[in-house]
């Protein structure tokens, strides 16, 4: 059942409304494969259960694709496509009170009507391929779903924002231990199979131990075990952050492209009422 966006796009063709068209989906994510990776990935079998997508039709063609990865506020959300087709879905479609917007620059202006967005560095979406990939040199050895409190405790996570132990056992992720105390670990956002793509995440050296290479270490451990059954694999990593940059391209991952990846909060929420009087505040004390 179609959801029209407003007379105005109406006028123009354009309609909005849900979709489970996995065709479809992967067709239009295709184009630009290595920047969807995520969502990509989110058509398998295992995840897709968990998403919701929206997606604009301009006269059958789609424009626009914006995906909802369901669970515990605020998740994620990818938008991809023309600017006014992203708005008009988050407006009609897609609909979280908050959420992680990752999409490019148009898209952060796409969802500003309908969304505060807060600032944030862009990020930079890497990737690799065999052709490219260099193993570090040192030994990290395969984690287990039995590692999981080891896992957790490096990683500083409360009780309310626990990794499962089911993380592990459907990823792929390597430690470093030292003196029997894992102190670096590295694992998987998302993994398919199916589409041939992953996506390294969970990177982690405990302040303790850091500056020795261990980070580069445990992903390139992650990365070749990954392209024994995918083609590329991707990452992501903040624009500032010159010295993760500079050991991903030592394993040979290369810059694909730029994008935006925010906390945003629906307008009219609850939490708008409550943050807009602070930023007027804030404002007035810096004029």
């Amino acid at each position: 059942m179609a959801t029209v966006a407003r007379a105005g796009l109406r006028d123009q063709g354009l309609e909005v409304r849900a979709t489970r068209d996995k065709l479809m989906l992967q067709e239009f994510l295709g184009s630009d494969r290595r920047f969807a990776a995520y969502a990509v990935c989110d058509l398998d079998e295992r995840e897709f259960p968990r998403t919701r997508w929206g997606v604009a039709m301009d006269h059958g063609r789609p424009t626009a694709v914006v995906l909802e990865y369901l669970g515990l506020s605020p998740q994620p959300l990818f938008a991809m496509g023309e600017a006014d087709a992203i708005s008009a879905i988050l407006r009609d479609v897609i609909k979280p009170r908050a959420a992680y917007l990752a999409g490019d620059a148009d898209a952060l202006v796409a969802a500003e009507p309908v969304y505060k967005v807060e600032p944030g560095p862009p990020m930079v979406r890497m990737w690799v391929d065999r052709a490219t990939f260099r193993p570090a040199p040192g030994a990290a050895t395969r984690l287990v779903p039995s590692d999981i409190g080891e896992l957790n405790r490096l990683y500083d996570l409360g009780l309310t924002s626990w990794l499962p132990a089911e993380s592990v056992a459907h990823g792929v992720y390597f430690g470093i231990r030292v003196n029997g105390r894992l102190v670096a670990a590295a694992g998987t956002h998302v993994i398919s199979r199916d589409m041939r793509l992953a996506a390294v995440g969970n990177v982690m050296t405990h302040r303790d131990h850091r500056n020795r290479g261990f980070a580069t270490i445990v992903t390139g451990a992650v990365t070749q075990e990954l392209l024994r059954f995918c083609d590329e694999t991707v990452l992501n990593v903040r624009s500032d952050n010159p010295p993760a940059l500079a050991a991903y391209r030592s394993l040979g991952f290369r810059e694909h492209v730029r994008f935006e990846e925010r906390l945003v909060h629906r307008r009219g929420t609850l939490w708008d009422s409550i943050i807009s009087p602070i930023r007027r505040i804030a404002h007035r004390r810096n004029e």
